[in-house]
């Protein structure tokens, strides 16, 4: 069995095909297991019932009836290094759920606990995982806080065991404010939290057109952005971890640009990582120290001429870290850059064409988007895939050498809720 298993995974780095996996994020929500061709073309394999409730269409970091990026969040779904178990939130219900992974990539359920949250409204938040094989710990990002981070233990079986811990993204003059993703640093020393908002759309309202106010009174009574790290220099909040898996005191620390969104450590530069800035409509290439300091250059923009702000949120790194896709909320698109050492250039933007949704949505800069939100790239770099959630699609793009993207492949998925992307 051992060896049938090796072969499967190592078919799917060899371009071979591989395995995808997404939540649909319903009120039933369900894990979609799509087998991947060696052409790029995904199949439907199965639909896994999670045990634990999405949100449906709601968007509860807004308010919204039906949106897509349910939680302003990334990495719902994700696999353990060694691609045994995959996790996933339920954000309707505020739990977790944990899958085994066969040796053909089937899923079986294991567990689904809550994380420790109560669900005030509608929904809950949990909306993204972060997992430390060494320490045999999850820790699990909320929304809405002030608990925004929970942790569970996983078992050698893959049980899950809530944990007591709890840990904030807040500050004393900013008890509203919205986290976006964590992720560890590689040696698993570090737990990274970006942010997007000091103050959610959902309590800073929304004008009589229905779009939403982005400027508030400060405590000065000047008015501010409601976006995190703009200007205050706090948008990245470094914890570190503990031998025995728990979290220090957290850091809060500049991030470089308005909403530091996504961050994404490079496969080969351990010390490094890129971020995503959602109101600074753009990325960066960030450096972390022993001692869990961060720095991060200056911003490379992408073309506004569409409009301010285009909410540039998600990434996927190529295996070889030579190129970065950012997936532009707003714009209904995405763009590639080329990382060389150093220096992080423009490739292609937009990559690929617009892909229209049903003109329902309207992002922050006003145009109407299709709402593109997780992304995924192959181990081999060959394929790059993207949920457009307002078309009600995933597409999957042939990666070309100068960075744009080509449409192989289409699958329909649920209007407006799914999220999350994670494969093999």
């Amino acid at each position: 069995m051992a060896k049938e298993v090796n072969m499967s995974r190592e078919m799917s780095m060899n371009g071979r095909g591989g395995h995808l996996y997404i939540q649909t994020n319903e009120v039933r929500n369900c894990i979609i297991h799509y087998h991947r061709s060696a052409n790029g073309a995904l199949t439907e394999a199965e639909r896994v019932a999670t045990g634990g409730a999405g949100s449906g269409t709601y968007k509860p970091i807004s308010g919204q009836e039906s949106a897509p990026n349910s939680f302003e969040g990334a990495a719902s779904v994700i696999l353990s290094p060694d691609r045994k178990f995959l996790f996933a939130t339920n954000g309707g219900d505020n739990s977790v759920s944990s899958f085994a992974v066969d040796d053909k990539g089937g899923l079986t359920r294991i567990d689904t606990k809550p994380t420790g949250n109560d669900v005030e409204g509608k929904s809950g938040t949990a909306k993204s995982l972060a997992y430390s094989p060494s320490k045999n710990m999850l820790y699990v990002v909320h929304s809405f806080g002030p608990d925004h981070i929970r942790l569970m233990s996983v078992s050698s079986d893959g049980r899950l065991t809530p944990r007591m811990e709890r840990y904030t993204a807040n500050t004393p003059e900013k008890p509203h404010r919205v986290p976006t993703m964590g992720v560890l640093s590689p040696d698993e020393k570090f737990l990274l939290v970006g942010t997007t908002f000091d103050l959610p759309i959902a309590i800073s309202g929304t004008y009589p057109d229905g779009s939403p106010i982005l400027w508030v009174p400060g405590p000065d009574g000047k008015t501010r952005s409601v976006a995190s790290n703009a200007p205050d220099p706090d948008g990245i909040v470094v914890f570190r971890v503990n031998a025995n898996g728990t979290l220090s005191d957290p850091s809060f620390q500049d991030g470089g640009g308005g909403s530091p969104f996504y961050i994404a450590f490079l496969h080969n530069r351990p010390d490094s990582f890129i971020v995503a800035y959602a109101v600074g409509d753009g990325v960066s290439l960030g450096h972390i120290d022993e001692d869990g300091r961060i720095g991060v250059d200056k911003v490379v923009p992408i073309d506004t001429r569409r409009g301010k702000i285009a909410e540039l949120c998600w990434l996927a790194v190529s295996p070889d870290d030579r190129f970065l896709y950012a997936t532009v909320f707003g714009y209904s698109n995405v763009t590639s850059f080329h990382i060389d050492g150093p220096e992080i250039r423009v490739a292609k933007d937009p990559a690929c064409p617009n892909v229209e949704g049903d003109g329902t949505f309207r992002g922050l800069c006003g145009d109407v988007s299709s709402g593109p939100s997780d992304s995924w790239v192959s181990p081999d770099g060959a394929f790059f895939y993207q949920i457009y959630g307002n078309a009600s699609k995933l597409v999957g793009y042939a990666t070309k050498p100068d960075g744009s993207l080509e449409e192989v492949t289409s699958v329909a998925i649920p209007y407006n809720s799914p999220e999350g992307l994670a494969g093999f």
